[in-house]
């Protein structure tokens, strides 16, 4: 069910778009980019014909740049966009890649976080002792996004209930939230553990 509009948190719209086939280690798909109307950019990465679908595989993924990018095994992000990818090859499906790098507080301060966290703190508390809050991520653009794609209704994949909350919040059917979970790491376990018992992640 759609909520009404009082409920709703998004107030973006997509200025500009692009698209263009990519071939991939994955598979190949169809690559979209978005400008939106307060100057965020976005991607999604599409497999298959999405278009009216209903119950479409959804990975909505924050940017990760140590993670994504540099492999680090400080998370797990990496695993999940690649888990993502696989399974989107084998389907039709979606991957929406946000630019709101450390939970939303940015490059320069995730990488004081982590600084904090070799001293002892958690991901919670050193995004605390930084002044931020535990994860200042939004979901409006993904909605948009989603949306823009036509897709009737979705299925989750991920371990966040908050990102359910928050796309549903904003207009969109989630039918059910797949896992998308992937092997632990001596360098991530703490992360993990903080994630689940601190954060409300099903892992």
């Amino acid at each position: 069910m759609t909520p009404p509009e009082s409920l709703r948190i998004a107030s973006v719209a997509i200025d500009h778009s692009a698209s263009a086939t990519m071939p991939s280690r994955a598979g190949d798909f169809t690559v979209y980019a978005f400008e939106m109307n307060d100057g965020r950019e976005a991607a999604a990465v599409v497999s298959g014909k999405v278009k009216s679908a209903e119950d479409v595989l959804v990975r909505v993924h924050s940017e990760c740049f140590t993670g994504d990018v540099m492999g680090s095994l400080r998370c797990d992000c990496r695993a999940q966009l690649e888990k993502a990818l696989d399974i989107i090859a084998e389907q039709d499906g979606v991957v929406v890649y946000l630019r709101q790098e450390g939970r939303g507080i940015g490059l320069l301060n995730k990488i004081r976080a982590y600084a904090l966290q070799d001293k002892g703190f958690d991901t919670v508390d050193a995004n605390l002792e930084l002044g931020f809050e535990v994860d200042t991520r939004t979901y409006e653009v993904a909605a948009e996004i989603i949306n823009y794609l036509e897709i009737g209704s979705i299925r989750l994949m991920s371990n966040n209930p908050q990102k359910r909350s928050d796309l549903l919040d904003n207009g969109i059917v989630v039918r059910e939230s797949v896992g998308c979970i992937t092997e632990t790491n001596p360098h991530n376990q703490f992360y993990l553990d903080t994630k689940r018992e601190r954060c409300g992640h099903e892992l």
